[in-house]
């Protein structure tokens, strides 16, 4: 007797609801997030550092900013690129509102969901997408969808994040809330590394452990909640987490000797050239 799997119904549908919860989440926080996206910067620097250093002329040329969120880089890749059609794309409504009010320029802007993109096969010069498909359904269907659209000597850039990070917080929160999730889960290295093989063929994953601090744990869940980061797992509670497990978990969080702490943040980039 074969194994019954979930309906497919069942899935789609949970899906859609998931990615809806997802892009209401960042869209309430599209006025903090760019206050608050210290990591998100750092990534995303070190991706255009990365063009810089190759020199790319995309004169005329078509750039996708994947998963756009406020702009903040897609502004930036205009300024770096100012003759190229540029393109910013987000799943939240509510950061394209943001983008869009904040920008100047020629961008264009759109919703749309990362694994289905309105984009035309071989369009794309560049597809550059900064924290974002981490909160895909599935990676390898945003990684097909860039190798789509790119066209042939085309480049992806890419950041995301892995397993172990938040790796403090969520320590704390198993010793103050056993039993229930508060940190979202990420893929293994090992894992993105195979799918980002089987996807985009001699593509360079460079990983590194980013460690930032905080005033308190209070201010790191601050900062997650400005960015419309919190936990968005099935085992997440369905009402506030009460004041006496936010000090419990406070109490757990390992501290620094001056009373600040800090977090952990797996990152990883993918770099990518289409070559036909």
């Amino acid at each position: 007797m074969g194994i019954m799997s979930e309906p497919i119904e069942t899935r789609l549908g949970a899906s859609r609801t998931r990615k809806t919860d997802i892009a209401r989440g960042f869209g309430n926080a599209s006025g903090t997030y760019e206050s608050a996206s210290r990591l998100q910067r750092f990534m995303g620097n070190s991706m255009l550092q990365k063009l810089q250093a190759a020199e790319l002329d995309l004169a005329e040329g078509q750039v996708l900013d994947l998963g756009c969120g406020t702009g903040w880089f897609t502004r930036k890749l205009q300024s770096l690129q100012p003759s190229a059609e540029i393109t910013g794309i987000d799943l939240s409504p509510g950061m394209i509102r943001q983008a869009s009010t904040s920008s100047e320029g020629t961008i264009d802007w759109l919703v749309a969901d990362a694994e289905h993109l309105p984009v035309a096969t071989g369009s794309q010069d560049l597809v550059f997408s900064n924290l974002m498909i981490q909160w895909c359904d599935d990676p390898r269907a945003v990684l097909r969808e860039c190798r789509r659209v790119l066209r042939p000597g085309g480049w992806l850039v890419m950041s995301t994040l892995l397993d172990g990070t938040l790796a403090e917080l969520k320590s704390a929160w198993q010793t103050a809330d056993p039993g229930h999730q508060h940190v979202n889960r990420f893929e293994t290295a090992s894992d993105l590394q195979a799918k980002v093989e089987n996807q985009l063929p001699g593509a360079d994953l460079a990983t590194r452990t980013i460690r930032l601090p905080y005033a308190s744990p209070m201010a790191l869940a601050a900062e997650l909640r400005h960015l419309g980061a919190g936990f968005r797992g099935a085992g997440r509670r369905t009402a506030v987490t009460g004041p006496g497990r936010l000090r419990a978990m406070c109490g757990a969080y390992p501290r620094e000797a001056d009373g600040t702490v800090m977090a952990s943040y797996e990152a990883a980039w993918i770099y990518w050239r289409k070559h036909r």
